[in-house]
């Protein structure tokens, strides 16, 4: 049974077993009103077996939607009543809600279990103008439910048959242990035949895993694109949906870089061993949290290796760009820097010509790895 309450100025769906409530994803002051927004977009938590993912952050790309003008919500639910019906039932009453109160757009974005429940809703009401919805999942993953992870595809296909209205963007990523694989097809099929408006985005690049759309890669590759689509139907004339950002240097990691590459190429001198020639030069990636990175490799003296180390900046205020100076050395056929006092960069080369590059935090807290290209 579901009932009515009002929690800070908004309709409240309580279920009799806990509360599902909707809540400013940024507090009351980040809010514009239906006058003034271009829209409310509400994003829906998965759910876990043994934590309350209630807890869990909104996802950096919810902030693009917010920046654009959007009052952005969420929609937190006791794991204890957090059902598939319980919680679309909810969210369908908190579009209605939102449409009545004058948004003059409605959109939910999910992920997994949130998806799904996304998805459910966009069945049950026609206040519903667009579905974000990524790595869809409601039934386990491949590693503890073998026996029923296969339902996150087949259970998917009547979900989508009985969206109503709204427009459905989906992310499909590799490596994710909940998706049974080639979903995309199918789901772009269902909605076609349905007349509805989509975009299914399957394993981009770069992006692996089930928590792939809360990293700032995602942000910086699709947040332009899923503005787009909230706001309208995808149209011939839009940009690229998959941004080019972090495939090519940017003009501000290019310019940091000029005093160490001015000559056009890396300084050497006599001691250069044949292990480091290959690690000579510019080398360039962005790691999965959105920033950019590269490495300079300049010099050697003796068994010394002198690069700089450059990190474009981040998605948050207080990661600013940051350049420095490292000293590392050639062991066991890897590039290592691991001055005391200092996170540890190791760097390998690939048979396709790159590097596979790890930052290791040196406090042992932290871990990122990727893959950089030369850059002439």
């Amino acid at each position: 049974m579901v009932g009515l309450g009002i929690v800070g100025g908004l309709t409240e769906v309580r279920p009799a077993a806990a509360q599902i409530v909707l809540k400013p994803a940024y507090g009351e002051e980040s809010l514009s009103g239906p006058a003034r927004a271009r829209g409310a977009v509400v994003w829906s938590h998965g759910r876990s077996v043994d934590s309350e993912d209630s807890e869990a952050p909104t996802p950096l790309y919810m902030k693009t939607l917010r920046d654009a003008g959007w009052d952005v919500f969420r929609l937190d639910r006791m794991r204890v009543s957090d059902t598939l019906p319980n919680s679309a039932r909810a969210l369908a009453g908190y579009s209605d809600m939102l449409k009545t109160k004058g948004y003059r757009r409605v959109a939910l974005t999910g992920q997994s279990f949130g998806a799904f429940i996304s998805l459910i809703a966009a069945g049950q009401t026609n206040a519903i103008d667009s579905v974000i919805a990524t790595a869809p999942a409601a039934f386990g993953n491949f590693t503890e439910a073998y026996d029923s992870y296969r339902e996150n595809a087949a259970q998917l296909w009547p979900i989508l048959r009985e969206v109503r209205r709204a427009r459905v963007m989906m992310f499909f990523f590799h490596g994710d242990d909940f998706d049974p694989g080639g979903r995309a097809e199918p789901a772009r099929n269902i909605l076609a035949q349905r007349g509805l408006s989509s975009l299914i985005v399957d394993q981009p690049s770069l992006l692996p895993g089930h928590g792939a759309a809360n990293t700032g890669l995602f942000v910086r590759r699709f947040g332009a694109c899923i503005v787009r689509f909230a706001e309208a139907p995808p149209a011939p004339n839009d940009p690229p949906c998959d941004e080019s950002w972090g495939r090519s240097p940017s003009a501000e990691l290019l310019q940091a870089a000029l005093p160490a590459n001015a000559s056009g190429s890396a300084k050497s001198d006599v001691d250069t061993t044949a292990a480091l020639r290959p690690f000579m030069g510019m080398w360039y990636g962005s790691y999965i949290n959105g920033r950019e990175v590269a490495l300079s490799v300049e010099k050697a003296e003796g068994d010394a290796v002198y690069a700089d180390y450059l990190l474009g900046a981040g998605m948050e205020a207080d990661q600013p760009f940051e350049r420095v100076r490292r000293k590392g050395r050639i062991e066991n056929g890897e590039l290592v820097f691991d001055e005391k006092g200092r996170n540890m960069l190791r760097y390998r080369l690939r048979p396709d010509g790159r590097v596979s590059a790890t930052w290791l935090d040196k406090d042992g807290r932290g871990r990122l790895d990727t893959v950089l290209r030369r850059v002439n």
